[in-house]
């Protein structure tokens, strides 16, 4: 049997892409693995990041590796798909000529027929899974309207497009077949959905319809935009069970000037507004934020503002990235990057330092509570799972002896925090 490895490097929803295209691939006869550096494959397949730079420089430092195995004669065929093929196909096809064919984040008909996959419409919505088996990302929408300043997304993976609810459905059906337990909602925006094939946002009425999948214990929403969100959808999460209490909405900044200078569609009175209407209708709500410091123009107060924002607000989780200039964007266009490398640093760690202390803070509040919890796996000494407040890869563990007893991964367990450090809490089993 033919055997092909694929190799994802970025996002989550390159994770999703690179799932279809395996179980593509499984359907025309090839064994497949994936992410392997240990393996006898004569095809090698890399689903590439384009993001930012150190992205970037990761997978083209893995092309020119995979490169120097096709010369050795370790591997006889080499593509390259996803993000920074879209962007720079002409210019890896000078530079890096022993890849078979590139082929970019739009233009995945090409890497099917290229490697001769399956092409059944039925696989459309059948995936082989990469994560554990208990969760799954479901991507909802590709592309982004918004066009924010420093973003490299609408020029790689283009405008807003919805996947049709009974695609979603049916795919979401499959996967708890395959065993998930915890379905990841995301998208560039996952408001956003619903917009292009109906006419509003739909994001309200699809959740509802994933609560109703039977199987499906949990559904996580990640990646929504602050501009115009839902009041739904707000309604949706605070009433509907399955939804778990977390939301994860980049703000990336809150000084007026800076939301302005970086087209952000909004303002800080309007976030300040949909916080406090999220956490007074969503109790217990865990917000996950994304920042980012040293965009041109940041001067002193607008850090000093963005602090206390963070401060202020307390967010559950939090992300803090130094601004990089990326290539046709309007902040590479129209901007001067006038923020030195030095000051960015130094705000990244002042913003990590404060959430590391409001992070410690929030957890010593949880200690005493039983919460339910999933495991994702084991650890040495310990079983490492997550509440409903945790997303798997980004946010912070609970940490439960292995002496508490044989727990099975992707099932869930009532725990009862006994101690909490700055992005760990530990657990002892309450009820098997």
């Amino acid at each position: 049997m033919k055997k092909i490895n694929v190799i994802t490097l970025g996002c989550s929803k390159n994770t999703v892409d690179s799932e279809h295209l395996m179980a593509r691939l499984a359907a025309a006869g090839y064994n497949v693995v994936f992410d392997s550096d240990r393996t006898d494959a004569k095809t090698i397949v890399i689903n590439t990041c384009g993001f930012i730079g150190d992205a970037k420089q990761e997978s083209i430092d893995l092309i020119l590796r995979a490169a120097e195995a096709k010369k050795a004669g370790r591997i006889e065929r080499l593509f390259v798909i996803g993000c920074l093929s879209e962007r720079y196909a002409d210019e890896l096809r000078t530079e890096i000529p022993e890849v078979d064919d590139y082929f970019g984040a739009r233009t995945w008909d090409g890497i099917i027929q290229a490697l001769g996959a399956a092409e059944d419409e039925e696989l459309a919505t059948t995936r082989r899974l990469t994560t554990p088996k208990h969760y799954a990302y479901l991507k909802i929408s590709e592309g982004c309207n918004w066009k924010c300043g420093y973003c490299a997304i609408p020029l790689i993976r283009g405008p807003h497009v919805s996947v049709p609810m009974e695609v979603l459905e049916e795919e979401a059906r499959k996967l708890a077949a395959q065993g998930v337990r915890e379905l990841i909602v995301i998208a560039q925006d996952t408001t956003y959905y619903g917009i292009d094939l109906y006419g509003r946002r739909m994001l309200s009425e699809l959740l509802r319809r994933l609560c109703r999948i039977e199987g499906i214990e949990w559904i996580r929403l990640h990646y929504a935009y602050p501009a115009g969100f839902p009041d739904d959808v707000i309604e949706t999460m605070a009433t509907e069970p399955k939804i778990c209490k977390y939301l994860d909405i980049p703000f990336q900044h809150i000084a007026d000037k800076q939301l302005s200078a970086m087209l952000r569609r909004h303002t800080k009175a309007e976030a300040l507004t949909l916080i406090d209407k999220l956490r007074r209708t969503i109790p217990d709500l865990a917000l996950r934020t994304t920042l980012l410091v040293g965009y041109p123009g940041e001067s002193d107060a607008d850090f000093a503002e963005l602090e206390a924002f963070v401060r202020t607000v307390r967010f559950e989780r939090l992300g803090v990235f130094a601004y990089s200039e990326e290539e046709g964007t309007h902040s590479a266009l129209r901007l001067r990057d006038d923020v030195p490398e030095e000051v960015k640093q130094e705000r990244v760690e002042r913003i990590m330092a404060l959430q590391r202390e409001i992070s410690l803070e929030n957890n010593h509040r949880r200690v005493g509570r039983n919460e339910r919890v999933i495991v994702d796996t084991r650890q040495g000494d310990y079983y490492v799972g997550r509440t409903q407040y945790d997303s798997p890869e980004v946010d912070q563990e609970i940490l439960i002896p292995t002496t508490e007893g044989r727990l099975q991964r992707g099932r869930f367990y009532h725990i009862r925090i006994v101690a909490a450090a700055e992005y760990d809490l530990y657990g002892e089993v309450v009820q098997q």
